[in-house]
């Protein structure tokens, strides 16, 4: 009987885990405003790339420039104020020099000085906080990025707890992991990180680059993370992805499924032997592992170098003489 073989040789063989991975970006960030109004104008659109410092919207700012006009004014007053007490000042000392006042009046013009100085710092101080808070009616980006969706319209009145866009930088992503407790002592910085795409492909290859030292108590797991230097390009922010974490590679044997017959709950396999008259079919009993693609994980039963028959096995039994093919 004609039989298919495979001579049986080592190779490395993975010990891995798949999990869903959550992508994320280093830098990420939500911008909210600082302060409340209506939204006159929306500088950017879903999607454009921002640079740091770049406009997003501008909120009416109608109200405070009117509070920052009216403190301008008030200080304008007190400036004139603290220039004619100086002046007073200055006058009153040749007079109190020579005797002709008195030094009380001089004291009290020089009160009337501190006191509008006094007065004149406070505004000074006013004007600056209320220009500071002006600027705060034009929302700019805080970091460089691709803006997200935008809720708002025109029109709105937004609070200080108002959402009104993220920026991602798809340029610094990590593979966030919550890896179980019964794997979480195997876990350790460096260990292989692959992507894999809807057909179970490996489409990148990362290290683990940070392992958290504390389990999380709602899903009793353990985070890793995986910077992606390497990656798909259609990879974002906030995306699941089949992740696979490689805890060892040790040297193995695998064989074809095909190969395998499963008797009473066993698993058995055939090989070719030498007889004196010539070659024969040997079943062997052999303890399988994992599947590795469509090839069982040899455990015992099996060695390098033995024959295996991997098709025309429906048609010889244990002793029957084959021709290997």
């Amino acid at each position: 009987m004609g039989v298919g073989t495979l001579v049986l040789q080592t190779k490395p063989l993975q010990e891995s885990s798949d999990f869903i991975a959550t992508v994320r970006s280093l830098h990420s960030s939500t911008v909210q405003p600082d302060v409340e109004g209506v939204v006159t104008r929306i500088f950017v659109k879903s999607g454009d790339r921002v640079s740091s410092g770049a406009p997003i919207v501008q909120i009416k700012p109608d109200k405070q420039q009117a509070s920052v006009q009216s403190t301008q004014a008030n200080r304008a007053g007190v400036e004139a104020d603290v220039q004619y007490w100086r002046g007073q000042v200055k006058r009153l000392e040749a007079l109190v020099a020579a005797g002709a006042i008195s030094r009380q009046e001089f004291e009290q013009a020089q009160n009337q000085l501190h006191t509008a100085e006094a007065r004149l710092d406070t505004l000074n101080a006013q004007v600056h906080e209320q220009q500071v808070e002006l600027q705060y009616y034009r929302v700019s980006a805080p970091q460089a990025g691709v803006v997200g969706d935008i809720p708002i319209r025109e029109g709105d009145r937004i609070t200080k707890s108002t959402a009104i866009t993220t920026i991602d930088d798809n340029d610094s992503l990590e593979a966030y992991v919550q890896v179980p407790l019964d794997r979480a002592p195997d876990l350790r910085i460096g260990l292989p990180v692959q992507l894999l795409d809807g057909e179970g492909k490996v489409t990148a290859t990362n290290p683990v680059s940070f392992v958290a030292p504390r389990v999380d108590d709602a899903t009793q797991t353990v985070l890793a993370k995986s910077a992606l230097r390497e990656r798909p390009p259609s990879i974002r922010t906030q995306q699941f992805v089949r992740s696979r974490i490689i805890w060892r590679s040790a040297p193995g044997l695998t064989i074809p499924i095909t190969a395998v017959t499963r008797i009473n709950g066993k698993y058995f396999c055939f090989v070719v032997e030498s007889s004196p008259n010539g070659t024969v079919a040997r079943q062997r009993p052999i303890e399988v592992g994992d599947l590795v693609g469509n090839d069982y994980v040899v455990k015992s039963g099996l060695a390098a170098g033995d024959r295996l028959i991997v098709s025309g096995i429906q048609k010889i039994g244990d002793g029957a003489p084959v021709k290997p093919e």
